[in-house]
């Protein structure tokens, strides 16, 4: 889920050639989970159809105050939108509307919407090589952002006139990676880094079979979507599951056995803030991995097990300025287990959830946890496991600020 799901977002378009670009920007704001309205200049209507952009955002089009050929239409209020938005964002914004917006000279709907609006205001200039390094641009650009308005810069590139350099309105997912930046740094998890592993690992017996356990790794996904959601880069391990995650500030590594996750984990913990270590990593291994698939024998096959590396206990005994999180899934004597392996493994705290629990556990869509601290505990109801990652992401955020 992206930082700009449930925001408002009113679209400002002027009259330039990167206008065509905006029927990609309205449907990456939609899949991002944002509502979408668009105001347009009579100008940028020569280049995008009002009929694709509402199509796309689901929303009527703006570009004028009336329907000039229905005598009967209803006046559109500018400043209803103005107030509707959580931002207002102009692309392009040619070097014409942004001389008007810096002067306040309000000559058509587009500029009376945005010299209502109330919200932050961001702009991405569009205009040619000369016009984007002229004199009276550039005092656009500072007037503009005096008012705190907030420039998406323009990148290098072709030019619609031949030319090449600068001019060249940002791509729509250079817009939206800038957007979100911009709403993720004021999160309170903006600038941490959080290591997370999720799922079973998958210890090989042969090139067919393997031992594993039923976790389905809902649960690690839906910390690193939580963790996301307050700002933080994640790096995600995840073992073998169908399950999957796009996200900006997102790092996904596909493992599928313990030793191979214990080597993507070490190798990025040094730079973790945090280390939740959510996936249900085989305690065993076999001791040798046929090359050939074992053929079936009528004598009971014996298989050789040896242990595999504890990837928390090792990260404990590394730990510096880190936070660990470890789970334990339990099945008696809950409590006592958990606040072994806490003090064991050097953990901050540790998630524990019992399999006497109706709703919890493995490929269930609930969970049950009581959050263990070395001297104290937290118990919480039978939640969703988005919500119970919630919980738990609330928790170390807590810590961070202790």
């Amino acid at each position: 889920m992206s930082v700009l799901k449930g925001k408002k977002v009113l679209l400002g378009i002027t009259g330039g050639i990167a206008a065509f670009k905006t029927a990609s920007l309205v449907r990456l704001f939609i899949k991002s989970g944002a509502e979408v309205k668009v105001v347009m200049t009579p100008a940028a209507r020569d280049f995008i159809t009002p009929l694709t952009l509402s199509t796309l955002s689901k929303n009527e089009v703006f570009s004028s105050f009336t329907d000039e050929e229905d005598e009967n239409a209803k006046w559109n209020n500018h400043v209803e939108l103005g107030l509707w938005a959580d931002f207002m964002l102009i692309a392009p914004a040619t070097a014409s509307s942004l001389s008007k917006m810096a002067s306040g000279n309000s000559d058509n709907f587009l500029l009376a919407t945005y010299l209502s609006a109330k919200c932050p205001v961001f702009f991405a200039p569009a205009m040619d090589l000369d016009m984007y390094k002229h004199p009276s641009t550039k005092k656009s650009f500072e007037t503009l952002e005096s008012y705190g308005n907030i420039m998406i810069p323009a990148g290098s590139g072709e030019l619609a006139s031949g030319l090449h350099g600068e001019g060249r309105m940002a791509e729509p997912e250079e817009i939206i990676e800038f957007l979100e930046k911009h709403y993720s740094e004021s999160y309170p998890l903006s600038g941490k880094n959080i290591l997370i592993t999720a799922g079973p690992t998958y210890e090989a017996i042969d090139p067919v079979r393997f031992i594993g356990n039923h976790s389905s790794g809902k649960m690690g996904y839906e910390l690193a979507e939580a963790a996301l959601n307050l700002g933080a880069q994640v790096t995600l391990v995840s073992g073998p599951t169908h399950l999957n995650l796009e996200r900006t500030n997102l790092e996904l590594i596909r493992v599928t056995s313990a030793e191979e996750m214990y080597e993507k984990v070490e190798s990025r913990f040094s730079e973790a803030d945090v280390f939740i270590s959510a996936a249900a990593v085989a305690d065993y291994r076999p001791a040798t991995v046929a090359n050939k698939k074992i053929k079936k024998t009528s004598e009971d096959p014996v298989i050789q097990l040896t242990k595999t590396r504890d990837i928390l206990a090792s990260m404990g005994e590394r730990k510096q300025h880190q936070k660990l999180v470890g789970f334990a899934l339990e099945t008696n004597d809950e409590l006592e287990n958990a606040r072994k392996k806490l003090k064991k493994k050097n953990l901050d705290f540790i998630v524990l959830n019992s399999l006497n629990d109706k709703g919890a556990g493995f490929k269930s869509e609930t969970n049950k946890v009581s959050i263990i601290y070395p001297d104290s505990k937290k118990d919480f109801e039978l939640k969703s496991k988005k919500e119970v990652a919630q919980d738990i992401i609330k928790e170390i955020v807590d810590l961070l600020n202790a």
